[in-house]
């Protein structure tokens, strides 16, 4: 298992460089000129020459891009051209509200879908098994950011039980040690602070959360389905094993690879895709940075985050590879 985790890690080398060079020419094809969006209104030929000239926009493309390739090599992903600052710094500053955004969304996703999924295969051609997949049907066709604007209107708007937006209310005077704002108010035990956070979260989670939760039942009830028909099912419920233990030791166990596998793709849309949530609901996080600085044609952002999602999608196909050896042993052997 370790050698296989190493040639992984290894193998993300040459898809990175090659992401990198695709990365990098593709973002300087965009329409627009960074300098112009940066100075706007005020922009001069002389204004516009001083910036270009800064930040190296006037170089030919491949000493731009070796250049580039050495500060990632330090660490480095360059400046914000819209605000000057370092892109690591405002990543790690922003990054944990879009991964508490996630996390949350995807423990709605998964703690409502497995059993609603595996509710309904069990009562297929029932109220039940229709109810839930007309449910996920319409999760899936349901734009995020029309939920997003739903649900903010009536919990927030109309019946006033929860915020509007923003991840914290301003009032409240809070610790934030690792800038996730739930666990630093558990964490310093500030727990009007806590509270707060978790209430700020509720809505842009459930926003988030909708799409990843209907494929999940979906996913989730079409393994089982499946499993629920296989021989060695009907063999365990022949020599009078337990129900439960059936449906924990040979039913999920055996529909849960095509699940983790969901589960794993719909993490990585959920750190990529939180813009539109972010937007709406004024979160603070790399999401709703990431719009900005689409706008400001901010390519050292861009380049920064894309090549921080594909890092990060990797990563988890990893854990999910892993994870498949662990749910099934015969994985681990081939």
């Amino acid at each position: 298992m370790i050698g296989f985790i190493l040639r992984r890690l290894a193998l993300l080398v040459p898809v990175l460089a090659g992401l990198s060079i695709l990365l990098f020419l593709w973002v300087r094809a965009l329409p627009g000129d960074p300098a112009r969006a940066l100075l706007g209104q005020r922009a001069t030929p002389e204004s516009i020459a001083r910036v270009t000239e800064t930040y190296g926009f006037d170089r030919p493309v491949l000493e731009q891009y070796f250049r580039y390739v050495g500060s990632l090599l330090q660490g480095d992903f360059g400046r914000s051209i819209r605000d000057g600052r370092p892109v690591t710094s405002t990543f790690l500053e922003k990054f944990p509200g879009t991964i508490e955004l996630a996390l949350a969304a995807l423990l709605i996703a998964v703690v409502v879908g497995v059993p609603l999924g595996y509710l309904a295969a069990r009562h297929r051609g029932r109220a039940l098994d229709t109810f839930v997949v007309s449910g996920s049907l319409f999760g899936v066709v349901t734009p995020v950011f029309f939920l997003a604007i739903l649900l903010k209107l009536v919990f927030a708007d109309w019946l006033g039980l929860l915020p509007t937006g923003l991840r914290q209310d301003a009032r409240i005077d809070a610790t934030h040690v690792t800038n996730f704002y739930v666990l630093d108010g558990l964490l310093t035990q500030e727990w009007d602070a806590a509270l707060d956070a978790l209430t700020h979260l509720i809505l842009p989670a459930i926003a988030l959360g909708t799409i990843p939760l209907a494929i999940i039942v979906r996913i989730t009830r079409a393994a089982v389905a499946e499993v629920i028909d296989e021989d060695f099912v009907r063999t365990a419920k022949a020599k009078g094993l337990p129900g439960k233990l059936i449906s924990r030791r040979h039913v999920l166990r055996n529909a849960l690879l095509p699940v983790v596998t969901t589960i794993g793709l719909q993490t990585g849309l959920l750190l990529s895709g939180a813009v539109l949530t972010e937007t709406v609901f004024a979160w603070n996080g790399i999401g709703r940075y990431l719009f900005e600085s689409i706008t400001q044609r901010d390519y050292p952002v861009l380049q920064g985050y894309i090549l921080f999602i594909a890092l990060t999608y990797a990563l988890i196909n990893l854990a999910v590879d892993v994870a498949y050896g662990i749910i099934d042993p015969r994985v681990r052997v081939s």
